[in-house]
């Protein structure tokens, strides 16, 4: 009995020997864990942005085109006028 005992009180030293605390640890990672997701976070944001001014200067080409176009429809109207008198005073 004295051999079981002895047994099991060695075990059980064992077992608490191997548990440590290691809470510093945990710490250290989590603060770890929110720094990196705040790092994520901000590159996120300054990418959104990044993309907003593309996305306005893309609008703000597309705006002049579209007016640029309409100057050129014009020309081509006038200029078709200018052709059908032309070709009225030939006859």
């Amino acid at each position: 009995m004295k051999k079981i005992a002895l047994t099991a009180v060695a075990v059980l030293g064992l077992g608490l020997a191997a548990c440590q605390d290691n809470a510093s640890d945990n710490a250290t990672s989590t603060e770890n864990t929110i720094e990196t997701e705040a790092a994520t976070d901000t590159n996120s944001a300054l990418n959104a942005t990044d993309n907003l001014g593309a996305s306005a200067d893309n609008a703000l080409d597309a705006a002049g085109n579209a007016v640029s176009n309409a100057g050129n429809s014009i020309e081509n109207a006038s200029e078709d006028v200018a052709n059908g008198q032309d070709n009225v005073a030939g006859q």
